[in-house]
């Protein structure tokens, strides 16, 4: 009560007049920002890989998570999660995953399956039962270029290659939370210089225009081979100004987009050597 005097009033709100509404959207307000503090706030560096990443909320909170991690020394995780539903009951499914990763990640980055067994463990034990979520968790190394991963039923990563091929990071393990016992298997890929990595919820690929077509993974792949040339934070604005522009009327779900592009340079014999990148 300290706290509404005239003197102290910190939230500025003022008992007597604020209306059940105006109070529930301050609220509201307040677990935005709450949630976007769960969100990275700062980038661990990287020699060999240059990533940025965004999430744009369809509603005033949401169930999408990304994270940036430093686990062992010169290894940084990435994390991408779709939590199943959306509005509040989403945003507390994804604050109690975010919670439940962290922490974990510098004592289990070479066990990745297993960090994610505990993850499950505690969902499953403190979720509704159809509730679940999907989610894409990897390791790079900066020495050896390898990125190891699950994706636990998640939209597939696209690694786009330097010369235009295209491999899709399957899943290699069911969803978290939805059963008691759950398995994972890792796999492991090699980013090589001038290679692109991009994830994202599905958000992405169901944003819709107005006769309800989506937009899809093909124009998705369009928007990476035009722009591949980019640093990854430009092209990521690229990707987002595509939905835009695609999508009309209201958006109904969570956009969230990953974009790592490993830095075209090798080692040799003078130094680095820039390798150009061609257009796809």
């Amino acid at each position: 009560m300290e706290c509404l005097t005239p003197e102290m009033n910190i939230w500025d709100i003022d008992p007597p007049e604020a209306s059940k509404e105006e109070l529930l959207v301050r609220e509201m307000e307040l677990a935005r920002n709450v949630q976007r503090r769960l969100l990275p706030q700062e980038m661990p560096p990287l020699r060999t890989l240059d990533y940025s990443g965004h999430c744009t909320q369809a509603r005033t909170v949401g169930g999408d998570y990304y994270n940036f991690v430093p686990m062992a020394s010169g290894e940084v995780g990435f994390v991408i999660a779709d939590v199943s539903g959306k509005g509040i009951a989403a945003a507390l499914l994804m604050a109690n995953l975010q919670g439940s990763l962290e922490g974990q990640y510098s004592y289990v980055s070479s066990d990745l399956p297993g960090l994610l067994t505990s993850v499950n463990k505690h969902l499953y034990k403190h979720t509704e039962s159809e509730k679940y979520v999907t989610a894409f968790l990897s390791c790079y190394s900066d020495q050896t270029r390898k990125l190891r991963y699950v994706n636990c039923g998640h939209n597939p990563p696209l690694l786009l290659r330097r010369g235009g091929a295209v491999e899709r990071l399957e899943s290699t393990a069911t969803v978290l939370g939805l059963f008691g016992d759950w398995e994972g298997l890792a796999g492991e890929i090699e980013i090589e210089p001038g290679d692109l990595l991009t994830m994202c919820t599905d958000g992405v690929a169901e944003a819709q225009d107005e006769n309800g077509e989506e937009f899809g993974e093909a124009r998705l792949l369009e928007v990476l081979r035009e722009n591949c040339h980019l640093g990854a934070s430009s092209l990521l604005q690229k990707i987002e100004q595509a939905i835009n522009e695609f999508q009309t009327g209201e958006q109904y779900d969570d956009l969230t987009i990953i974009v790592a592009r490993s830095q075209p340079w090798v080692d040799g014999p003078g130094g680095k050597i820039l390798i150009p990148i061609p257009a796809f």
